[in-house]
């Protein structure tokens, strides 16, 4: 599956997230896919809570322009980041 998406006046990106891990971390795997690292648990939605706050940092965006929109209860969870386009997604990512 492509990890990032155009839709109107955003982007949609696809991750597979791991809570209760050791550290935040964002990373791309070989083929493309994100994965998120997260140190919150999944109870109460601590876990979407610390993907959006960390998603926000890396990129540089403020909170308040992602929403989840798919996989509240899954690790795979869909994002949409307003205000971004395909190009300058991919350029944020890749000066990580």
């Amino acid at each position: 599956m492509m990890a990032i998406t155009e839709n109107d006046g955003g982007v949609l990106l696809h991750l597979r997230v791991q809570p209760r891990a050791s550290r935040n971390e964002l990373r791309r795997d070989a083929d493309g896919r994100i994965r998120v690292a997260v140190t919150a648990p999944p109870a109460e939605g601590a876990a979407n809570k610390a993907v959006i706050e960390l998603i926000a940092k890396v990129l540089a965006v403020p909170k308040s322009t992602i929403t989840l929109k798919a996989g509240e209860r899954s690790r795979e969870k869909t994002l949409s980041i307003a205000g971004l386009t395909h190009q300058e997604l991919l350029a944020r990512l890749d000066s990580l």
